[in-house]
């Protein structure tokens, strides 16, 4: 069990919605992180203004100001480095990551997706689910590798789709179980339970999770403080 406060930087592009779940977490003591800055792409994200609110630095590194990905990417790791964080954390930041960015950051990478992992990858990922006849729908929490949304899932959070469903409800229960999940995955790497094997699997409490974790499953002894007392 690590001991004193993880230091962590997010990378946004949007509202922040999962950020301020962090923020929250932080703040009432629950989740044992500091955050140390949040980053954006875009200079007009409302995120910026969730930070700059609890007292986080917040910094903007507009992609159009750069001629490619691997400039943007390198100037993005540079900016990130200086705030020396042991966790990096995606919380909605629409730009795929160029291999050497995420190599740097092998094992201390989060991301979430608004999806059953390894379905639906990419975009669009509530029309996609009601178009298939999906009766099941989700999010997943895992590890970023070089594959877009194809890092090892380590918690994913259901929700049911109803027989009247569109895409603006369904995302908008699926953003509830988001901000259960992320900060409960972010306070298990915090306290030092949560890594990534050389051999590409997660590890809880120093076991292989061969399939990802269930959030409505979980035994309570894998509950983090007060943050998820919404938990059944």
């Amino acid at each position: 069990m690590k001991e004193g406060k993880l230091p962590v930087v997010v990378l946004i592009s949007g509202s922040g919605s999962n950020l301020q779940a962090l923020i929250d977490g932080a703040q009432s003591g629950e989740l044992p992180i500091v955050l140390r800055a949040v980053i954006s792409n875009m200079p007009n994200a409302y995120g910026l203004q969730r930070a700059r609110a609890a007292g986080i630095p917040a910094e903007i590194l507009d992609h159009r100001a750069y001629s490619d990905r691997v400039h943007y990417d390198q100037a993005l790791w540079e900016c990130v480095q200086a705030y020396a964080p042991e966790l990096v954390v995606l919380a909605g930041f629409m730009r795929i990551l160029t291999p050497a960015f995420v190599a740097r950051y092998r094992g201390r990478l989060l991301n979430i997706h608004p999806s059953l992992l390894p379905k639906y990858r990419g975009l669009h990922t509530h029309e996609r689910a009601l178009a298939a006849g999906e009766r099941t729908h989700g999010a997943s929490v895992h590890f970023v590798t070089e594959e877009l949304d194809g890092g090892p899932v380590i918690l994913q959070a259901e929700v049911p789709v109803h027989p009247d469903e569109d895409p603006r409800r369904l995302a908008a229960r699926v953003l509830v179980e988001e901000h259960k999940i992320y900060p409960l995955v972010v306070c298990w790497f915090a306290q030092g339970r949560l890594s990534l094997g050389a051999d590409g699997l997660p590890r809880l409490d120093r076991k292989i999770l061969h399939q990802p974790l269930r959030y409505h499953e979980l035994s309570p002894d894998l509950l983090c403080g007060g943050a998820h007392k919404a938990l059944p």
